[in-house]
């Protein structure tokens, strides 16, 4: 006998800030909305005619989520693969259908802006498991990687003092200059 999973591709904007927390057993894990839309070009009228929007709750677990958490923000448009499943679900007198995603993987969505990677190291392979409050590291981007992006008009926002909505700071993030 076989197991089959639903395999989903979706392509969207970030609804809400990521939410994170830990598993009971000290898992990371990040939870996210996703609002994907069916808009066209109207060559009639000259406009954009808006169309259903969907929407999806992702979940990313492990690493995973904690790249997530490092990269994601509200409004970001990503694409996310993974595994579908649908919950109902009854409060307050109403009944409805939830369409969970847990992703495989995560990006951004580059056709609509550009981004920037920073390898992180894998934990050691010598069979201990990292310490589960460690936090994760970055590689420092090379010289060349930093003329790249400042080509682009990107600079580290950790280097420059900037910071994330929370306003701490955010070593691993780009910004535009």
């Amino acid at each position: 006998m076989s197991i089959t999973n639903d395999v989903l591709t979706i392509a969207g904007n970030i609804g809400n800030d990521p939410i994170s927390n830990e598993t009971r057993s000290g898992k990371a894990v990040i939870n996210f909305r996703v609002a994907t839309s069916s808009g066209y070009f109207d060559q009639r009228t000259g406009a954009w005619v808006d169309g259903v929007t969907n929407w999806y709750a992702v979940s990313a677990f492990g690493r995973l989520a904690e790249h997530a958490r490092a990269s994601l923000h509200r409004g970001d448009p990503v694409i996310v693969v993974g595994r579908l499943r649908q919950k109902e679900w009854e409060a307050n007198g109403k009944k409805g259908i939830d369409v969970e995603l847990t992703a495989d993987s995560i990006g951004h969505d580059l056709r609509r802006g550009t981004s920037a990677f920073a390898r992180r190291p894998r934990p050691e392979q010598s069979g201990a498991a990292p310490a589960e409050d460690a936090a994760p590291v970055f590689d420092r981007p090379s010289a060349a990687d930093q003329d790249a992006w400042s080509g682009a008009g990107l600079h580290l926002t950790g280097e420059a003092g900037g910071g994330d909505v929370s306003g701490e700071p955010r070593g691993d993030a780009l910004t535009v200059v």
